[in-house]
């Protein structure tokens, strides 16, 4: 099980630096950290980082890798901003960040949220490292139903005064697009 990612505000002091390649699994580029990076980072689950990416500076969430490693995500605004490609090395410096930033919520927990305006403080209230977590949970199925049934027991469980999901692996990998049992697809 995942050490608890607020243990991340005591964390490791120095930054964290080396260099990554990036890899293309179907649609998506992610740079997967070496596993000596991830090692020194305070949490085998997310991590908030303030990055700098070949003296590009960001803040982004880490992902697990479901092995003990990290992955980030290279969206089309990074891709972009740092003029990468597949196979293209990056630099990087990561510190845990002192903040965690917003996650998108997606349009259908969004939705529910909006029409339960009794859980608006509660949402609120919560902090950013748990709504990533609803996020997360939410997300890491491929089945539509069982999306669905996990955006209404969210809504039954923030209404008796819960704030965050249970019973997932936080280590895990849990994005349905790249992983297989819990694990970055790729990984053996």
């Amino acid at each position: 099980m995942a050490e608890p990612m607020s243990t991340q505000k005591n964390a490791a002091k120095a930054p964290v630096s080396g260099e990554g390649r990036l890899q293309g699994i179907g649609e998506r580029l992610i740079m997967r950290l070496p596993g000596e990076a991830s090692l020194q980072l305070p949490s085998r689950g997310q991590v908030a980082v303030d990055a700098v990416l070949n003296d590009y500076a960001t803040s982004t969430v880490l992902e697990p890798d479901g092995a003990k490693g990290h992955w980030l995500a290279v969206d089309d605004e990074l891709r972009e901003a740092l003029g990468l490609e597949e196979g293209s090395a990056v630099v990087f410096e990561l510190a845990p960040a002192g903040a965690w930033p917003e996650p998108e919520v997606p349009a259908d927990l969004r939705e529910a949220l909006e029409q339960a305006p009794d859980l608006a403080e509660t949402w609120a209230d919560i902090t950013p490292m748990a709504r990533w977590e609803w996020v997360r949970w939410i997300g890491a199925t491929k089945s539509a139903q069982t999306r669905g049934r996990r955006v209404e027991v969210s809504i039954s469980k923030l209404r008796a005064g819960k704030r965050r999901p249970c019973c997932f692996d936080l280590s895990s990998c849990t994005d349905p697009e790249l992983s297989k049992n819990g694990k970055l697809l790729g990984i053996a």
